[in-house]
């Protein structure tokens, strides 16, 4: 048997294949191109176990392609990956021998490959958060002009409807209401263009079964259920629910020894759009539902704001998981039983 590994770059790749007994059997840096890769490893497909390619942030195009090859493809999660601190030499062979050899002994952590398609409308739920933080920057930029030069207040809501002639009217220095109109004109972009993202996921999405009933969830609306749609893919890919939370981020990363804390863990492990799909919900839920604010208000009264947002989110990352691997709406009473 063989095993294969590539160390990826942003222009190039070291491909390394491995016999049973880690030895090198052959090992290239090539440029990034599939059609030059897949010649490279076409000799040994028939034997090889599998190709793993670290998750970098590139990965995509030679993942799908590997596997449209036909290969066993392996994602790497690079974050969970640490080599021997002691070695007096490392590079780009050696790190993809080592890949290739914890895949032989079958140690490699990896990472989840979405199907295109999917990957394609998740992507596309991310690129909307993006534009909807820009146009936030650009919406308080306009508040606080507003407040120094007038003394008053205006409402988000409002500057998103604003218009460069509601602008003149203000009777603002000329070159104050030329900056305003600026941030206004970009806001108006923003806005066309999120409706855009936004009815493409509706219509994707919407209409699924899983969509309703990630929204029985407490605190979990329309667009957090897009976000944690897109963002867990498969919920059978979990084998449990603690997996599920930790992949959320909402476990704790505390290393102990003797009942000691000794230190913390690899913290940014999981998928932080979740993570934040899940604190934004526990802050809806803790304000309208008064279930979940009493659960918030004996954890605050032992902690803090911060970690008791946190256990919030954790209990309804939970819930999450199993209203979507039983295919059963949410029980309040049955969640925050006691409360």
């Amino acid at each position: 048997m063989k095993y294969s590994a590539i160390d990826l770059h942003s222009n190039n790749s070291v491909v390394v294949v491995t016999d049973e007994q880690d030895r090198v059997l052959a090992q290239k840096r090539l440029p990034n191109d599939l059609s030059v890769i897949v010649a490279f490893l076409a000799p040994h497909q028939s034997e090889l176990v599998g190709v793993v390619v670290e998750s970098t942030y590139n990965w995509y195009w030679l993942v799908d392609g590997l596997m449209a090859a036909g290969f066993a493809v392996k994602l790497a999660n690079t974050a969970a990956v640490r080599t021997y601190d002691g070695l007096k030499h490392s590079g780009d062979e050696a790190d993809a021998r080592h890949l290739a050899q914890m895949l032989r002994l079958n140690i490699l952590p990896t990472g989840y490959i979405c199907p295109p398609a999917k990957r394609a409308l998740r992507d596309l739920a991310r690129r909307r958060l993006q534009l909807v933080r820009n146009r936030t920057l650009h919406i308080l930029a306009v508040e606080n002009q507003v407040t120094r030069q007038t003394g008053r207040n205006i409402r988000s809501n409002d500057v998103k409807r604003l218009t460069a002639e509601a602008v003149d009217g203000w009777k603002l220095p000329p070159d104050v209401a030329t900056g305003i109109k600026a941030n206004v004109a970009i806001i108006g972009v923003l806005n066309t263009e999120i409706d855009k993202l936004e009815s493409r996921l509706d219509a994707a999405i919407a209409a699924t079964d899983e969509w309703k009933l990630i929204n029985t969830v407490p605190g979990i609306g329309k667009t957090l259920a897009r976000v944690i749609l897109l963002e867990i893919g498969e919920i059978g890919r979990f084998d449990d629910v603690g997996c599920f939370a930790s992949y959320a981020r909402c476990v704790d990363s505390a290393r102990m020894s003797n009942g000691k804390k000794k230190g913390e863990g690899n913290r940014k492990n999981g998928n932080k759009y979740l993570s934040w799909a899940f604190v934004e919900a526990a802050h809806f839920a803790a304000r309208f539902y008064p279930e979940a604010k009493r659960f918030y208000q004996k954890k605050f009264a032992k902690t803090n704001g911060a970690v008791a947002t946190k256990a919030l989110a954790h209990k309804l990352a939970r819930a999450s998981y199993h209203v979507l691997k039983t295919g059963k709406s949410f029980e309040m009473q049955r969640c925050f039983a006691g409360m």
